[in-house]
């Protein structure tokens, strides 16, 4: 049969599953917009082009599938360069379609023309730009197989506007063939045993588990291994919600940001087991020096993480859930109570602050989160954006169960959470959403609630008001004793902003409103805005603090 390259495209999204995708049009991808009507995928159109990147990632995480945005060329395309980076740095499966001028003008500096693929190539998993519609089926069928397996990631695909329109005899795409695209899953048999030996020799092990034992469904495992062999667990930021945080071998998150316990059992650890993390410096700012002090085991299934931030004594390039798997099948006979008896004493002796006493004038995070999680129950999805109220979701919130916490890790983008929480109430719409947010990141991205409003999306956002850019307020505090750009004072009116967006509003500033304000968001139909208005010199580094003063 006779399609355009816009219908060929359009068939190979509906072949890959695809119901949903993000996207803002514009002349450069008009043919794929109009082939479209024809199609049952829904689309939901963001008010910026970064919006939508941020969309899809957040409906890609919340159903556990690859999400697709679609832009124009131009400033459409380089309006989606940090939803791509975004997810390239968090390994999240997305397709990005842009639209590019036509091939005769390519290279002219003609109008709304740029080289996307060139912008984008250190920071997709691979890209493409397209020189013939009859190339669209093979390469739509590659591009969803490269951005899901492995390592997750985004893939770009750059198609003119004449290869959109141009005609061809379609043919169905055979299978997947690329010769430098080279998986390995499973462990090799030696290289687990040498863990088990490893395991068996230690006295003072810890698992770092970050988001690859996610995003490979490895959570059970992980808590098999965790429970019989009687290890304590620490996560990165992007682990978080891969073990229950009540679970009494956690210790919570690592890094700069992180909690006392996790830190202080890196530091103490004779073996460190590395799953599925990059080893980020801000959650291992001392690589190097821990590497010196305990042997370190590290399974990822991208061979490029392995020995790029920490050498390993020993390195499996495998996928966490296979590699866990074989290691369960062993099982390592450990004799670890003592350490996790003094790990859990630790731990208690380091418990997050309780809520100061007395009438308050502001509310205290830790604890608005703690209610917060208590009243949306385990199966609520929760967003972010990037500063302290990312902080105060990751140390405070309960999270119970796996691939609940939705935030961006690696490259801390401002203007996350807004969008990322309505992808995510778009994939799972009857699921709680909640997105936190802080008022200098709310406004980053502060037009997708228009996109809000006409999905009817039930999203609850919460946002933390201290009229300040928190975390760079926080640094300044501490490093410099001194502040420069970051008061927020001329805010605008959010009760005021709710209403044009039509969301239910409340303004809370003491701890005893907490609880009937958050039931009230809750039952109430509909998007919802919570402004709590915080202390600016509330911290987040409360244990450290609490250390430093003896």
């Amino acid at each position: 049969m006779q399609l355009s390259g816009a219908q060929a495209m359009i068939l190979a999204l509906e072949q890959a599953g695809v119901t949903t995708l993000f996207g803002y049009p514009g002349a450069a991808i008009a043919p794929f917009y109009d082939a479209l009507v024809d199609s049952n995928i829904r689309h939901v159109l963001t008010r910026n082009e970064q919006g939508a990147a941020h969309a899809a990632s957040g409906y890609a995480r919340a159903r556990q599938v690859t999400g697709v945005c679609v832009v124009t060329s131009g400033p459409g395309a380089t309006n989606v360069i940090t939803g791509i980076a975004t997810a390239y740095m968090d390994s999240i499966p997305l397709i990005i379609i842009s639209g590019q001028v036509t091939t005769d003008l390519i290279g002219s500096d003609s109008f709304q023309e740029v080289d996307i693929t060139g912008a984008t190539s250190p920071f997709t998993k691979h890209n493409y730009l397209v020189k013939s519609a009859r190339e669209l089926p093979r390469i739509m069928k590659e591009a969803f197989h490269l951005a899901a397996t492995g390592r997750p990631g985004p893939v770009l695909i750059d198609v003119p506007q004449d290869i959109q329109m141009e005609a061809f005899d379609y043919e169905e795409p055979g299978m997947v063939h690329l010769p430098g695209y080279r998986l390995v899953t499973e462990a090799q048999p030696e290289q687990l045993l040498t863990v088990k030996a490893q395991l068996e020799g230690a006295r003072a092990p810890i698992i770092c588990a970050g988001g690859g034992v996610l995003s490979s469904e490895a959570t059970q495992e992980l808590l098999q291994l965790a429970e019989t062999c009687q290890i304590p667990v620490v996560t990165t930021m992007m682990g978080i919600s891969a073990i229950p945080c009540d679970h009494p071998l956690y210790l919570g998150t690592l890094g700069s940001h992180g909690l006392f316990a996790a830190n202080y059992a890196l530091n103490q650890a004779d073996l460190v087991m590395l799953i599925g993390a990059r080893v980020g410096n801000r959650a291992m700012g001392s690589a190097q020096e821990i590497a010196r002090r305990a042997q370190i085991v590290h399974i990822d299934i991208d061979p490029a993480e392995i020995g790029k931030n920490i050498k390993p004594h020993t390195a499996i390039v495998a996928d966490a859930k296979s590699a866990l798997t074989g290691l369960l099948a062993l099982v390592p006979q450990t004799d670890t109570k003592e350490w996790v008896e003094k790990i859990t004493t630790i731990k208690a002796s380091h418990r997050l602050p309780d809520q100061p006493a007395g009438v308050s004038t502001t509310i205290y995070p830790p604890t608005l989160m703690r209610i917060l999680g208590e009243l949306a129950g385990p199966d609520a999805l929760v967003t972010t954006e990037v500063g302290q109220n990312q902080i105060w979701v990751a140390n405070h919130y309960p999270f119970c169960k796996p691939n609940t916490f939705i935030t961006s890790g690696g490259m801390g983008t401002m203007g996350y959470g807004l969008p990322s929480s309505l992808g995510a109430k778009v994939a799972c719409p009857e699921r709680t959403v909640i997105a936190v947010s802080g008022d200098g990141s709310f406004q980053m991205s502060l037009q997708e609630l228009g996109t809000v409003k006409q999905e009817k999306a039930a999203v609850k956002f919460v946002l933390l008001n201290n009229s300040r850019l928190g975390m760079v307020h926080e640094i300044q505090s501490i490093r410099y004793k001194r502040y420069s750009q970051v008061f927020l004072e001329e805010n605008p009116d959010f009760e005021k902003l709710a209403a044009a967006y039509g969301l239910g509003y409340a303004r809370i500033q003491s701890n005893d409103q907490i609880e009937t304000a958050v039931r009230s968001m809750l039952d109430t139909p509909g998007p919802y805005l919570l402004e709590c208005l915080v202390d600016p010199h509330e911290p987040t580094l409360y244990p450290v603090r609490k250390e430093e003063k003896g």
